[in-house]
């Protein structure tokens, strides 16, 4: 375990990657998550994260992940939901990553800044782009189960970037090339789509009727 032992080298390196994910999963719950370790004796934040460890924050970090809780999972409004979220998940753990790294130079603390808003940017789109794929299910189950497994998978990778932060990090890796191939994958679909939307067959030009004309 890591109470008590400062972070630094690779096992910060590993806090910032795990818990920037878990962010842009469910904020709230990645929160809360921290400061109750803190207080349970099994974590020690780094300086610039001891406002986590606040009750007055992990009470406000409770009361809207509960309320996330419900909201996450009514089918459409998720959506919306998750939208709104961009501006808070992808802030967030961009500022967790950078106070995660106080004891280093601005110049590196500006560059967790950004790897973490990144990596949250990844796990919030990945997200996102799985609502938008099981949202048209006519029963809401897939969307109950989808965000409870997202709920329990932010908890999960917080608690063991703070005992394990080189295995959360490894795991978050495996999360963030499977996120990269399926967003190709859907960017290329609807980029097919809206290719056969606005170049249809009734708006080419017969191939024989088109040699016609440029032999002319």
């Amino acid at each position: 375990m890591l109470a008590g032992v400062k972070f630094g080298g690779s096992e910060l390196v590993g806090l910032i990657v795990a818990v920037s994910f878990a962010a842009g999963l469910n904020v709230y719950a990645t929160v809360a998550t921290l400061g109750l370790l803190t207080h349970a004796g099994l974590l020690d934040l780094p300086s610039g994260l001891h406002l986590l460890s606040s009750w007055w924050v992990i009470a406000a970090a409770g009361v809207l992940f509960a309320i996330e809780f419900f909201a996450d999972k009514i089918p459409a409004f998720d959506l919306f939901w998750n939208a709104l979220h961009t501006f808070v998940r992808i802030p967030v753990a961009a500022l967790m990553a950078y106070g995660a790294t106080s004891q280093l130079s601005p110049e590196k603390q500006l560059l967790a800044a950004l790897a973490g808003g990144a990596i949250a940017l990844a796990a919030h789109g990945g997200k996102t782009a799985a609502r938008v794929a099981v949202t048209p299910s006519p029963e809401p189950l897939s969307n109950f189960a989808l965000s409870a497994g997202e709920d329990t998978l932010a908890v999960f990778l917080t608690w063991l970037a703070t005992q394990h932060p080189i295995a959360a990090a490894s795991i978050v890796a495996v999360f963030l090339v499977v996120i990269v191939v399926v967003l190709r994958w859907v960017f290329r679909a609807m980029s097919r789509a809206l290719k056969g939307l606005f170049c249809g067959p009734e708006n080419e030009l017969p191939p024989r009727k088109g040699r016609e004309l440029n032999a002319a």
